[in-house]
């Protein structure tokens, strides 16, 4: 498993996602817990191929954005981690 996408998660939070059997299942622990993963993150769960393209900020043109996993959200959910903007799209 891709170091990637460990950083910053608890032990508890790392021993299910070794658990997990599938991207989609790590993404589904990932809305459970409330963890945002970075886009490095995210390119660890889908094997190195974004399964989602993250845009760049609108406001300050930044790529440094998180996407946000919200349960039940029909919409990507996004915030930049240089100014803090938040968007959907």
């Amino acid at each position: 498993m891709r170091e990637e996408l460990l950083k910053g998660l608890t032990e508890e939070q790392i021993k299910k996602v070794k658990e997990c059997k599938s991207s989609e299942e790590i993404l589904d622990l990932a809305k459970a817990e409330g963890v945002q993963l970075s886009e490095e993150q995210l390119e660890a769960v889908s094997g190195g191929c974004a399964r989602r393209k993250i845009p760049n900020c609108p406001v300050c043109g930044s790529s440094n954005v998180h996407m946000n996993l919200l349960e039940g959200n029909t919409k990507d959910y996004f915030t930049c981690r240089v100014c803090d903007h938040q968007w959907y799209a």
